[in-house]
């Protein structure tokens, strides 16, 4: 009984998972297309990831300070340049850092510094008319207020930064050995919740030493049909960046769309082996308990069968003794089917997950506005639950897996002969 109750609840969990990763990845695809669309004269900037470059006469980029030699930096006279460039409507630039502690890891490939972040300053310009105009700030404030122009020596937590560092609004922080109020918490909507906060750009360059540096470049085209000469401008410019445009970002998405529904029509024919498997199993542990309720009535009317005999001698009809055989049967199996569910409620989890083959629900990968794909929805852990209508069906089945096993042998008793009762030893 336990592991019949235990299977159904493990269907219901997997199903229950694969539709909440179905909508997961929906709502992403719908908030993405949707920021996409917003930034169609959106051009991103930044170094190439595999770019590491020195500094060189005439350039107006440079290799600043880096942490694990991961993170590079722009000298920001490179903003007025493209500022001139024709078409451009507005640069927006930032400087981003990622703090935490600097591991050192073994591999057979020699050894490496490797950056376990802790969190990442994000530096914007508190310009009134960028922030009233572009996408710079985090729109989804549920505590305090988000930065606004003039603001200096104050910071916007996100939400899981508030337990990182374990304050509030109107707290003070502690980053980078320099003391910042809290002015504000927003609900990160990023996939991979990473601990970003953000402040006024001059600060975030003087904490972390990076004066006159910044880590990318949002260009905004005065409209669409620029975008294309705009690029080609840059890329002649420096081209040594990393430029991504509004097809670019088309593109990734229908890339992770493609994943999406590959994964999702993984999980779905992984749930239907899984559904196959399980009503496998659910015959075999119905025939087994039927089964097992057969045996035993059969045994206990065996060695009862004197008892038989004596009853239906004293004017037990036949209907009395079957009945007493079959209510005998049904008991026996409530009993069970309680201990069963009993047992089911505390190893459904483990039961089913030793019963039934595994859903995969791996982490797949996100488009976002700034153009990179990085690791999105991820779905950590099934668990098997057990509701009240699933033990009312345990206790219902065991009822009636309990009134079958016992049919024949109740039958058999009634049809047995007074005589021959009373002379069985």
């Amino acid at each position: 009984m336990a592991i019949m109750i235990s299977i159904p609840s493990g269907i219901v969990a997997n199903q229950q998972a694969v539709e909440r990763l179905s909508e997961d990845y929906s709502n992403v695809l719908a908030e993405t297309e949707e920021q996409i669309a917003k930034a169609t004269t959106l051009i991103e900037c930044s170094l190439s990831p595999g770019f590491r470059p020195g500094v060189r006469t005439g350039s107006a980029w440079g290799l600043g300070p880096s942490l694990s030699g991961g993170e590079q930096f722009l000298n920001e006279s490179a903003i007025d340049e493209i500022s001139s460039i024709q078409g451009v409507e507005a640069v927006i630039p930032f400087l981003e850092k990622t703090e935490g502690t600097t591991r050192t890891l073994q591999t057979p490939r020699g050894t490496f510094d490797i950056l376990v972040p802790d969190y990442t300053i994000v530096g914007v310009p508190l310009n009134s008319s960028l922030i009233d105009s572009y996408i710079v700030l985090p729109n989804d404030v549920i505590e305090g207020r988000n930065l606004q122009e003039g603001d200096s020596g104050v910071v916007l937590l996100s939400l899981n930064n508030t337990g990182y560092f374990g304050a509030g609004v109107g707290d003070e922080v502690n980053i980078s050995g320099s003391y910042f109020t809290v002015i504000g918490v927003y609900e990160s909507s990023d996939s991979l919740q990473l601990r970003k906060l953000y402040m006024n750009i001059y600060d975030a360059q003087e904490i972390t030493n990076n004066e006159g540096n910044i880590s990318r470049l949002d260009i905004y085209a005065e409209d669409q049909s620029y975008v294309d000469e705009i690029v080609s401008e840059i890329s002649n410019l420096y081209p040594e960046l990393y430029i991504t445009t509004y097809e670019d970002r088309l593109s990734q998405l229908e890339r992770t769309t493609q994943i999406y529904q590959s994964t999702l029509q993984n999980a779905e024919t992984a749930l239907s082996q899984m559904q196959t498997t399980a009503f496998q199993e659910v015959c075999i542990a119905v025939v087994a308990t039927s089964s097992i309720v057969l045996v035993m009535m059969l045994y206990a009317v065996r060695e009862r069968t004197k008892e038989i005999g004596i009853l239906k001698a004293i004017g037990f009809s036949n209907w009395n003794v079957m009945s007493q055989f079959m209510l005998e049967g049904v008991l026996m199996s409530l009993m069970a089917g309680a201990v069963g569910v009993v047992i089911g409620s505390v190893g459904a989890p483990i039961l089913s997950s030793l019963l039934l083959p595994s859903v995969s629900l791996f982490p797949t990968q996100r488009t976002i506005p700034g153009g990179t794909v990085n690791p999105g929805i991820q779905i950590q852990s099934v668990t098997a639950t057990l509701d009240p209508q699933t033990m009312l069906l345990a206790f219902g089945a065991a009822i009636l897996l309990g009134a079958l096993g016992s049919l024949y042998p109740a039958w058999r008793a009634s049809r047995t002969s007074p005589m021959e009762a009373l002379k069985y030893e």
